[in-house]
């Protein structure tokens, strides 16, 4: 399958591709996030594994399972997030291991069925963008083992940081965004928008059943802030490690799990064939 999108169809995280890493992998919140998604891959995911990556991104992730022996498909709507993700994949040398393409989310359903997945895997809002959810649950069910399991990590509608950060500001339309049952229209870079959906774990279980069961919540970022607090956690670093040991308690509690910046949900793929396949 050709890696290059079709003209006229430029994604908008094209925009910010170059600057992702700096603006959020590397930076102090980005790694307390991502460590504590991390750990659930580890606990996941086997050697030998075959997952696929929807939303890749700049293919950190996607790295970190190969230097676990796991295969990875890893999918980007966007090709300048590929091509970021391809030289990473080439500096950690695990080209045998990851295929990048270009491919929205909506499309896994158009991959060959040939080869079944062991797994999903898709981390820090990439399926909040997605109008469709229903079509990405079809194509999931057509292409991973019955009883694999689907790791996805969103943006949850109630993030209590960010509630308690722009009242304080006295900004109640940021304050309560996540909360429009329509979504909202983001601004990631100059003349680049795209339209955002929260939906909450319940929600997400409705969209992806029949073929998929909800197995579990956990809570992301619920005492480590959103990533636009960057300079207050560099500024306060002994404030943030503690925030962190809090985020492993307060993650699985429920009702608190809810109230993170990303909940990560645990989808397990019925053993009831989909679509007569």
């Amino acid at each position: 399958m050709s890696a290059t999108p079709q003209p006229g169809l430029a994604a908008p995280f094209d925009a910010v591709a170059a600057r992702y890493d700096q603006t959020f992998t590397t930076s102090t919140i980005g790694r307390a996030q991502r460590g504590a998604v991390w750990r659930e891959l580890a606990k996941t995911f086997r050697s030998g594994d075959h997952i696929l990556d929807i939303g890749c991104g700049t293919g950190v992730d996607a790295c970190f399972l190969a230097e676990r022996n796991i295969r990875v498909l890893a999918c980007d709507p966007s090709s300048q997030m590929i091509d970021v993700a391809t030289r990473r994949i080439q500096q950690r040398r695990v080209q045998k291991l990851v295929r990048p393409l270009v491919l929205r989310a909506e499309e896994v359903g158009d991959l060959p069925a040939g080869e079944l997945f062991d797994g999903a895997f898709s981390n820090f809002g990439a399926l909040n963008c997605v109008d469709d959810l229903t079509r990405v649950s079809h194509g999931l069910a057509r292409l991973l083992k019955p009883g694999a399991t689907a790791i996805l990590c969103w943006m949850g509608p109630c993030c209590m940081w960010e509630m308690l950060w722009y009242l304080g500001q006295w900004n109640t339309d940021k304050a309560f965004r996540r909360l429009k049952p329509q979504g909202i229209s983001a601004k990631i870079a100059d003349g680049a928008f795209v339209h955002v959906h929260y939906p909450s774990a319940t929600t997400l279980a409705r969209a992806f059943a029949p073929e998929f069961r909800l197995k579990s919540v956990l809570g992301i970022g619920v005492a480590v802030p959103p990533s636009y607090l960057e300079p207050w956690a560099r500024r306060h670093p002994r404030l943030l490690q503690l925030f962190e040991q809090f985020d492993s308690w307060l993650g699985p509690c429920p009702g608190i799990r809810s109230l993170g910046d990303h909940v990560l949900v645990r989808l397990q793929r019925e053993q009831t064939a989909f679509g007569g396949d």
